[in-house]
């Protein structure tokens, strides 16, 4: 494979979407050990980080990459017991989902984030007033099929 040569710019878009999907490698997977577990975190926070490096320097990055990157380390934190550090993260997502006027699938997740995040805590009464609005949010959303993701992720809260 020829090595090719990238900017600093087009590296950190590399690194951010790379890590974004080796995460993926880690939550599609059941039974992780402890080191996997880390290297699941670990990755999304640096994708969240690369991103992160793109939208200080105004490169094609804008908040909802943050907010993306948010999610996924709301859904990591939720699939390894972390109920705290999932809505920690979920919050971030709807507070720049908020902020920019984003709607749509991002809504939906946003709040569907808190959702499973507040039923790994433990905090039914959360959960419920998340799914709720992640269900009211989801019927905004105009693609079929990305409205039928969110539907079979919210069953599995």
């Amino acid at each position: 494979m020829a090595y090719e040569e990238l900017t600093l710019e087009k590296w950190h878009r590399k690194m951010a979407v790379d890590l974004f999907n080796n995460t993926w490698n880690y939550l599609d997977r059941k039974d992780l050990t402890d080191e996997e577990k880390d290297s699941m975190v670990n990755s999304s926070h640096a994708s969240r980080y690369h991103w992160g490096v793109r939208v200080v320097n105004a490169w094609d990055a804008t908040p909802i990459n943050l907010g993306r990157g948010d999610w996924q380390l709301s859904r990591v934190y939720a699939a390894i017991g972390d109920g705290n550090r999932a809505i920690y993260y979920g919050k971030s997502y709807l507070a720049i989902c908020e902020k920019e006027g984003i709607r749509d699938w991002d809504l939906a997740y946003a709040y569907e984030a808190l959702a499973r995040g507040y039923a790994v805590k433990g905090d039914d009464k959360n959960k419920e007033k998340y799914l709720k609005l992640a269900k009211k949010a989801m019927i905004e959303v105009k693609d079929k099929e990305t409205r039928e993701m969110i539907e079979g992720d919210l069953k599995t809260i």
